[in-house]
């Protein structure tokens, strides 16, 4: 009996928000370094992305939320750049690879889907196990 398969996209998605989590706490600190806004502001707005980021990640694994949650997470990403110029560049970075994790994820979950259908065929043709088809495996 083997594990069902998780998606790649999924995967890919939930680690790259994970680790915005953490580009955005690091950000937070330079922010306090930096003394560019109260600590109020700061670990409220640092804490609702973090949070956002850590949310959309789990939910991108339960269906459409987390993909939504996460696209606009990468447009505040963006946003964060007004206080912080540097974040410009750092959410851009991230939108891109947010960008390429969707689409090769997908790839990938596409590309599985085909080889395990052509393993079953084969196996089914080689008289290993049941017949694509549904039919019952040979009788020994």
């Amino acid at each position: 009996m083997s594990r069902p398969t998780r998606s790649a996209r999924a995967l890919f998605a939930a680690t790259l928000l994970i680790s915005e989590a953490f580009v955005v706490l690091f950000a937070g600190l330079v922010v306090y370094g930096l003394r560019l806004t109260s600590v109020p502001v700061l670990l409220v707005g640092g804490g609702v992305l973090a949070l956002w980021a850590l949310v959309a990640g789990a939910l991108v694994r339960r269906g459409v939320a987390g993909y939504v949650l996460g696209s606009m997470l990468q447009v505040a990403l963006l946003a964060t750049g007004v206080v912080v110029p540097m974040m410009f560049i750092v959410g851009a970075v991230f939108a891109v690879l947010w960008l390429v994790s969707l689409r090769v994820g997908s790839q990938i979950d596409a590309e599985r889907v085909v080889r395990e259908r052509e393993e079953r065929e084969y196996q089914a043709r080689a008289g290993e196990g049941p017949a694509v088809t549904g039919d019952a495996p040979p009788a020994r």
